[in-house]
């Protein structure tokens, strides 16, 4: 018994409906054929568009012989364990989220040289920026190598040497002898969030390798250090990608891959690149002189919080507040006082403390600046030159402290205060945390043993009878919260202490 299609009959009427239908339109369209055509191409030319698979294989063709596999030797000195896997210290809180990746750690250890040393050998990427053999990589590939390799796309190995390297943004230039080597261009533009790009390298000593994702943020500050604006990028980029390119979609770089996010260890597809604009910058620098000179005003800046925009009087959080001017520095000699809030660069609006260090340390020094700040309620404009950024200073000690009598006032915000003349080992201004009360105000805005008091309310005090009055003064006056001047280790910085649930 043959079964029948009941659907069979209906789908041939359909298509001979169908092709009548189209006939006729077409006998309805000849007449003005002409002024549909174009239109029909057009639509022709999308569907073939849709169909075909969109690929990046002519990128990549393009751009891949410009990347290195850069190989290292370094001599750890007998301590091979060193973990400089990580842009954090040992034991931050941050170190097990954001890893570098492609250090010397990465590579098993290399046989003991002469006298005992311990060499270790690591890998990362790389790629040329010009015919003549220069080349971009990460700091941290490079750092302390005792010898630098690096491998073409075409398997030819070459010596390099280290021209210069630039530890706060962690990137490096290598030269390697010889001409006509294929060579990448740095972009000249910043690619905008949801771009399609490519991140090549050098993943687990594979040779090199393509992965796609999209640029996913811009600006990311993950705590490295003073000058952090990465690109975010949603690939999968591994380790031994450190140093490498990432490329747009016209085969310009647009960054260095130089992090990753990884709370397991491993790649999650998030990675952070430094944008072709400080590559730019950097590497420049680097070329002419071996070393980056930055910009620098000599402040210890901080956020502006909502509550001490409220104290000093500001509309809203913005800008970056001036804790305390260094000695001898252009800040100071300009004029820059504490308490001052910075809120532009040459007509340019300072969103946060941290975009003031970018700001200033993307100039060159004996640049003549404009800062607009912001004093007592009003802006003022200070001009100033900038000088160089000296190398960083070592924290002073916080001073050790004695327990003071418990003060009742004082007591209500979970402070306990002594005379800093009355403190061993602290300076002979100021009034001293001698203790906290771990669930008061003080404990929640930041306060720790041994922070010394400058000021309250902008006047200096001395003795915790000064501290008293001035919090009283300020709730008598209405106010919901008063700005303190507090010295620490860390340096000197603002508190906004609240007074409303005192």
């Amino acid at each position: 018994m043959i079964s029948r299609n009941p659907f069979s009959g209906r789908r041939t009427l359909l298509l001979a409906t169908t092709v009548l239908s189209l006939g006729a339109a077409a006998l309805l369209v000849a007449p003005d054929a002409a002024r549909h055509g174009a239109f029909a191409q057009n639509v022709t030319q999308q569907a073939q568009t849709v169909a075909r698979p969109v690929g990046f294989a002519d990128i990549v063709e393009k751009v891949k012989p410009a990347v290195i596999s850069v190989r290292v030797k370094v001599d750890r000195g007998g301590q091979a364990n060193v973990d400089s896997d990580s842009p954090f210290g040992p034991g931050s809180p941050l170190e097990r989220f954001f890893r570098r990746f492609g250090s010397p750690d990465d590579g098993p250890p290399a046989p003991r040289g002469p006298r005992g040393r311990n060499f270790t050998t690591g890998q990362g990427s790389g790629f040329f920026i010009s015919a003549d053999g220069y080349a971009v990589t990460n700091n941290h590939v490079v750092d302390k190598a005792e010898t630098v390799e690096v491998q073409t796309d075409d398997g030819k190995s070459y010596t390099a040497k280290v021209i210069g390297t630039d530890p706060r943004t962690d990137l490096a230039l290598i030269k390697v002898e010889g001409s006509n080597f294929p060579f990448a261009k740095l972009s000249d533009k910043l690619p905008r969030v949801g771009d399609w790009v490519l991140a090549v390298g050098n993943p687990f000593g594979l040779s090199s390798t393509v992965t796609a994702g999209i640029v996913s943020a811009r600006g990311r500050d993950i705590g490295s250090g003073p000058y952090d604006d990465f690109l975010q990028i949603d690939a999968p980029v591994n380790k031994g990608n450190s140093g490498g390119p990432t490329f747009d979609t016209e085969g310009n770089v647009v960054g260095v891959n130089t992090a990753i996010f990884s709370p397991s260890g491993g790649n999650v597809g998030i990675a952070f690149a430094i944008p072709s604009s400080t590559v730019t910058t950097v590497i420049a620098q680097l070329k002419d002189k071996g070393a980056v000179s930055r910009g620098w005003i000599g402040v210890q800046i901080q956020p502006v919080t909502k509550d001490i925009a409220d104290s000093l009087g500001l509309k809203g959080p913005g800008g970056a507040l001036v804790s305390e001017p260094q000695a001898d520095s252009p800040a100071m000699k300009a004029g820059i006082e504490s308490g001052d809030v910075i809120l532009s660069v040459d007509g340019e609006p300072v969103k946060n403390a941290r975009e003031l260090a970018r700001k200033i340390g993307n100039m060159t020094p004996n640049t003549n600046v404009k800062l607009v700040v912001f004093r007592g309620g009003t802006e003022k404009t200070v001009n100033l030159t900038l000088g160089e950024l000296p190398n960083p200073r070592e924290a002073s000690v916080r001073p050790g402290g004695e327990r003071d009598a418990p003060d009742r006032e004082m007591s209500r915000y979970g402070l306990t205060l002594a005379p800093a003349s009355n403190v061993a080992g602290a300076s002979a201004e100021g009034v001293v945390v001698t203790n906290i009360d771990p669930r008061g105000l003080a404990a929640d805005v930041g306060f720790q043993i041994g922070d010394i008091i400058l000021e309250v309310g902008g006047k200096s005090v001395s003795a915790p009878a000064d501290v008293r009055k001035a919090l009283a003064d300020a709730r008598g006056g209405g106010k919901r919260t008063i700005l303190l001047r507090v010295k620490s280790s860390q340096g000197t910085r603002f508190v906004a202490l609240p007074l409303g649930r005192a």
